[in-house]
């Protein structure tokens, strides 16, 4: 199963992450399939790569608890729905 998740990035007691698509049996700092965005949690940064979240949330990517919540506020949930084929 392809899940969505944080990958951690950066120095000590200075991390962001990276949001990266990866098989979940793969450990958290593994090879990623693919790298769909960046959040930086000390100041609320985050940049998305909408269209390929859009796409493998559509080939049944599960995200992780954490990255739904920042998907959630970014309205990407929105957007797969507005593109689903009826």
């Amino acid at each position: 199963m392809i899940k969505i998740r944080l990958k951690r990035f950066g120095k000590k007691k200075e991390v962001s992450y990276r949001i990266v698509a990866m098989q979940s049996t793969t450990r958290r700092d593994g090879r990623p399939l693919e790298e769909l965005g960046f959040y930086n949690p000390r100041n609320d940064e985050t940049r998305l790569n909408v269209p390929a979240l859009v796409k493998r949330l559509q080939q049944g990517a599960q995200p992780t608890e954490t990255v739904r919540h920042i998907l959630e506020k970014a309205n990407v949930f929105e957007q797969v729905n507005a593109r689903t084929p009826s």
